[in-house]
């Protein structure tokens, strides 16, 4: 299929890696082409995004990108943006593809199903690694890093927050890939159950999120937030399970967690009937390929009328990227990191014709411009007054661990 849809400007893939606890009704989505799209000007994307969801009837798949926190609260962003993804866009596709474990269904509005399933086997060839060779450089050197953390532990003394997540980018600015089999590459050594390989034109989003941002399913709406990180130990079972039980057990990564829970659960309680918002796991232990995970699943009912737009504006950025409180912490994220994040800490998915959606949170991901030749990854990690900054920097590391494996080597 991905082989069939590089012909495309405009397409996105979603793929779950038949993780089966993540409540996915598909394990593949295609989306390929653009009937309709919106591409709003900067200061106008949720506004216009209102108007555009309201003349659809149909699929519509892409992205919000993190700096529409500027739309929801009296913010700016100045730092250097070098991917150039649009803070939102959403398009309606040419052709969906729907891959379950038993069938695949196929979409096109020329209805020419047969034949794209012929064009498909047809371009089925197996995707051969194309070696990458990247110079990664970081914006911070491990002092610098070091040195932020202690400022940001100071304004949480003085208590202007909480807790803070703090991202540091990765990158390369001259550096041509092939951005399907690098990102078959990331697939194979890191599957996560929020896959997502992204073409808008020369930007490409090869993600392995492990993370859900929301999901609608008729009136209910819930979300999963990840706070909590571990290493995995892939040599020794009986010390992996250790790590699990560390992991549910350690103080500072609960804290973190019940942090972000709160308030996944104060934004949720905008949007929702009063008495239904609820806590239906709490400190979740999920394994993924390289760590282990805390997640919790806050749910609620929505209230009638509520539009998707609405949704967004109150829950937008997730919480699990931002912090506590949201807006604070997102002004000193912004005077402390040095680039835009862009559609890092966004979110990727779809809106089905009937309403429903589910998206992604972007993380463990690379951002690719093919016209610039520039390459980027970020990670972060959630800074509380307690936290260790050595501590912090290497789950940074670990985080992107395998991203740079795959783009060295």
């Amino acid at each position: 299929m991905l082989n069939w849809a590089q012909q495309f400007n405009i397409f996105c893939f979603l793929d779950n890696h038949q993780y089966h606890h993540t409540s996915s009704t598909v394990e593949c989505l295609l989306a390929v082409g653009s009937i309709r799209q919106l591409q709003a000007p900067r200061g106008e994307g949720l506004n216009s995004m209102e108007s555009f969801l309201s003349l659809e009837d149909e699929w519509v798949f892409g992205h919000l990108g993190y700096d529409l926190k500027n739309e929801i609260e009296n913010l700016s962003s100045s730092n250097e943006d070098y991917v150039q993804f649009p803070d939102i866009f959403l398009f309606v596709p040419e052709v969906v593809i729907l891959l379950r474990e038993e069938n695949i269904s196929i979409g096109d509005f020329n209805n020419e199903a047969d034949l794209i399933c012929k064009q498909i086997l047809n371009s089925s060839s197996s995707i051969r690694p194309s070696p990458v060779s990247a110079t990664i450089k970081s914006r911070f050197t491990r002092e610098e890093y070091v040195d932020i953390i202690k400022k940001l532990k100071d304004h949480i003394l003085k208590g202007d927050f909480y807790e803070i997540n703090f991202c540091q980018e990765f990158y390369d600015n001259n550096i041509i890939i092939d951005p399907l089999s690098t990102f078959v590459s990331l697939g194979k050594m890191s599957p996560n159950p929020y896959g997502a390989f992204y073409r808008l034109n020369d930007q490409y989003l090869l993600c392995e999120s492990p993370e859900r941002y929301l999901k609608k399913t008729q009136n209910h709406i819930f979300s999963q937030p990840i706070k909590g990180t571990w290493s995995r130990d892939l040599e020794d079972e009986v010390r992996d399970n250790e790590n699990k039980m560390s992991l549910k057990q350690n103080q500072k990564e609960r804290s973190e967690n019940v942090m972000v829970v709160d308030l996944v659960r104060n934004d949720l309680s905008k949007i929702c009937e009063e008495g239904t918002v609820e806590v239906v796991e709490l400190f979740g232990v999920y394994t993924f390929p390289q760590v282990h995970q805390l997640i919790s699943t806050v749910k609620g009912i929505l209230l009638e009328e509520i539009k998707p737009v609405d949704i967004i504006r109150a829950t937008f950025p997730m919480g699990s990227m931002t912090g506590a409180p949201k807006k604070r912490v997102m002004e000193a994220i912004e005077q402390y990191e040095r680039t835009k994040r862009g559609i890092f800490s966004g979110a990727v998915g779809y809106f089905t014709p009937d309403g429903d959606f589910d998206f992604n949170v972007v993380i463990r991901s690379i951002l690719y411009n093919s016209a610039s030749k520039y390459l980027s990854y970020q990670a972060g990690s959630g800074i509380t007054f307690y936290c260790d900054a050595e501590k912090e920097y290497e789950e940074c590391l670990l985080k992107v661990e395998v991203i740079k494996k795959v783009l060295t080597n």
